[in-house]
Order: C-alpha cells, then sequence, then structure tokens
C-alpha cells in the first residue's frame, strides 16, 4: 500500500540556517531516500517552496470561485514537502516517518487511495 509522508513545519525556523546546516539536511534527506530505496519502498517526494510563493484555487459548488496568493489557511506550521512510499502496511510507513530528518514540526502519514 501507498502511503503519504506529509512534512510539516514552520518554515520562519529555516530562514537562519546556514549553508553547512543546510547540506547536513540535505545529505540526511538524501540518505533517507537511500535507505527507501533499497528497502524496495520506490520512494518519491518533494521539497516545496515557501507559503509565500503559494496560490489557492477556492470553489463554491463546485466551480472555481477565486484564486488568491499564499496558502489557504494560516498555521503555525506548513507543508514543506512530501513523500511517498509504497509499505507494506502502516506500521512500516510510521517507523519510516520516524527517520525522517526533521528539527521541529510533525509527519503526516497517510493512505493513498488505490483507484481502479
Amino acid at each position: 500500500m501507498r502511503y503519504m509522508l506529509l512534512l510539516y513545519g514552520d518554515e520562519t525556523e529555516d530562514s537562519d540556517m546556514t549553508p553547512e546546516q543546510w547540506d547536513t539536511i540535505i545529505a540526511a534527506h538524501n540518505a533517507f531516500g537511500a535507505e527507501a530505496r533499497e528497502r524496495g519502498l520506490n520512494p518519491t517526494g518533494e521539497a516545496l517552496q515557501p507559503t509565500a510563493t503559494a496560490s489557492t484555487v477556492s470553489f463554491d459548488n463546485g466551480r472555481p470561485a477565486m484564486a488568491t496568493n499564499g496558502p489557504f489557511a494560516e498555521t503555525k506550521e506548513q507543508l514543506g514537502g512530501f513523500y511517498l512510499l509504497d509499505c507494506k502496511d502502516l506500521d512500516e510507513a510510521l517507523e519510516m516517518a520516524r527517520k525522517l530528518p526533521l528539527r521541529n514540526g510533525a509527519v503526516e502519514v497517510r493512505p493513498v487511495i488505490e483507484f481502479g
């Protein structure tokens, strides 16, 4: 079963990181991806630009109503990226989520609906 691991954190905490700190985080994510590949979990994922670069399209009764700049809701933690893994079960997905190199924040683990 595929699971989406959604990475949430306070994006303002990243603004003061040094290039060396960024390199350390990138290396840790690369190691996570390498382990996922070695385990046959077929990982895919991406990091997202800050919420200031986002646009939101809202809908009303099935019709696009308007587009606005920024995220739909203001929260303390923002979606910063995701991984999609093909895990044998929820326990394996949670195990992998616990290995993610986050300083603060949370990882939402959600099963993907398989259509057809």
